[in-house]
């Protein structure tokens, strides 16, 4: 099946065709009752990179998965006067959708953490990267205390340990939300932490009662 779409790059108009031909018939049914509405039961909150596609890894369906992506993967201190985007997204998942779990996936060989760590020494309240980007990942301080205690200073090692570091930053960071500590408080709403390695596909998953780091059997 050939599809003409004028001014859409030919990856975009080739893969639609795609999923006209087979992509949306296998799934014809799931579409025709989400068209009434969405319930879809976990947020994800990953990072915008290309090569982390949160559907894909958890092999999900249509409406299963309420996805938000950022830089970095990075969820802020709860604060009116900031980011809207991510906040926003955390306020209809939970009172909205009231989804049962909300995952903060991390993976390796992040950039915006990378950014983050090649500037590090800035002033503080300033993340030493330029434009949005720099305002954005400043977020990523916070993870310095939650950084073990046995990092390497540099290379992969300390890039990695930030990582995780950023994970956990990000879930003390939702819990600043009040309707997320209120849900949490209840029992309605459960926080997880995870990491993916892209190069060999494994999902590190975070212990919620130790915040130890183990691939799931």
């Amino acid at each position: 099946m050939r599809i003409s779409a004028p001014g859409l790059p030919a990856l975009l108009t080739d893969g639609y065709a795609r999923f006209r031909e087979t992509g949306f018939p296998r799934h014809e049914g799931a579409y025709r009752a989400l068209a009434e509405g969405q319930e879809p039961p976990v947020m994800v909150i990953s990072c915008c990179d290309s090569r982390v596609d949160p559907e894909a890894i958890f092999d999900a369906g249509p409406g299963e998965l309420f996805v938000v992506r950022n830089v970095a993967n990075l969820v802020p201190p709860c604060d009116p006067g900031g980011d809207y985007g991510t906040g926003a997204a955390i306020e209809f998942a939970v009172e909205g959708l009231g989804v049962a779990d909300i995952v903060v996936m991390g993976h390796s060989g992040c950039g915006g953490i990378r950014a983050y760590i090649e500037s590090r020494g800035a002033p503080p309240g300033e993340s030493g990267a330029p434009g949005f980007i720099g305002k954005w990942i400043s977020t990523v301080r916070g993870a310095e205390a939650r950084l073990p205690t046995d990092a390497p200073s540099d290379g992969p090692g300390l890039q990695e340990a930030f990582e995780y570091a950023s994970i956990r930053n990000s879930l003390d960071n939702l819990m600043t939300f009040p309707i997320v500590r209120q849900a949490v408080d209840d029992g309605r709403l459960r926080l997880h932490g995870a990491h993916f390695s892209i190069a060999d596909g494994l999902l590190t998953v975070l212990d919620p009662a130790t915040g130890n780091a183990a691939v799931p059997e």
